[in-house]
């Protein structure tokens, strides 16, 4: 508790710590009284069971009470929140993308990253986006946690204050690899931040690799012939195979007509044994020369 990481954590610790104080009082309180009664009121200290009647003072006294305190959560709870909506006009704006079973993030300049860079003590929005199902976007270390959902917008924002790396989890379970769904946010100085958002070295993988990564298709495909969500890309070009096509089976050879036509529409023939509608059309979200760019390199998946 009570780290320095960002600028909500004192406010979002000092809500729980109060909140846990109360709970534990009344916790305490309310077992006490009731330890007090089991003796006082036994069956061999009272053989006779009288009647009680209504105390107005007692019963003032624990309606106040537990109001005041609930009042009390609530203030504490609301001025760690409220500053949570307040974005700064200087934010700078990062867009986060959500889909199964990764984080990106897209900066102002059109660079991509799969870890979110920040520079220190500078306010950084978060543009929240589905690409897919609900997800949350969570970083513990920092105590912000917002829901990610398809068709809606939505937004967080926060200061990172120390240097080093934070774990971004997602919060809300969005299929059968949620708990692989990691990233890091890396709090930079100022100056390595400008650097790092200022540089335009092209990547050294292949441009097909580079749009599968940043589709998060190799959360679902892998490189080496392993079974995961769908179908491996390692040997499918020219291979034959049994795919369900409007419920009924037939075969036909991995070609670019097929991978198009499955980027496009995923559900359509789906290659047997593998579960239908997992996987969201691509039609907006990869172009034609990406497209062949994914093409190109399945090809080298000997």
């Amino acid at each position: 508790m009570f780290s320095n990481a960002s600028n909500f954590v004192q406010g979002v610790d000092l809500s729980f710590a109060i909140i846990l104080g109360i709970s534990v009082f009344f916790l305490v309180s309310i077992t006490a009284v009731m330890i007090y009664f089991v003796i006082k009121y036994n069956r061999k200290r009272n053989p006779t069971a009288s009647n009680i009647h209504g105390n107005n003072r007692l019963e003032i006294i624990w309606t106040v009470i537990p109001t005041i305190l609930v009042l009390v959560m609530f203030y504490f709870g609301w001025m760690g929140y409220k500053p949570m909506r307040s974005v700064p006009k200087d934010a700078i704006p990062i867009k986060a993308y959500g889909q199964m079973w990764k984080w990106s993030f897209e900066y102002a300049n059109g660079k991509m990253s799969d870890t979110l860079f920040v520079p220190k003590d500078k306010p950084v929005k978060l543009d929240l986006i589905s690409r897919d199902v609900l997800h949350s976007f969570y970083i513990p270390a920092f105590r912000i946690k917002e829901d990610v959902v398809p068709g809606r917008e939505n937004m967080l924002w926060f200061i990172g204050q120390e240097e080093g790396q934070y774990n971004i989890f997602c919060a809300e379970y969005c299929g059968d690899r949620h708990s692989y769904m990691l990233s890091k946010v890396s709090v930079l100085p100022e100056s390595e931040y400008t650097r790092w958002y200022n540089d335009t070295t092209a990547s050294a993988d292949h441009p097909g690799l580079v749009v599968l990564k940043k589709n998060a298709c190799i959360s679902c495909h892998s490189l080496d012939g392993s079974k995961i969500v769908g179908p491996s890309f390692k040997g499918v070009w020219g291979k034959t195979e049994t795919v369900i096509t409007n419920d009924a089976e037939r075969e036909i050879t991995i070609d670019e007509a097929y991978i198009k036509h499955s980027i496009v529409e995923p559900n359509a023939d789906v290659v047997k044994g593998f579960n239908k509608g997992l996987m969201i059309s691509y039609k907006d979200l990869v172009s034609e020369k990406e497209m062949n760019d994914i093409i190109e390199y399945i090809k080298t998946l000997k």
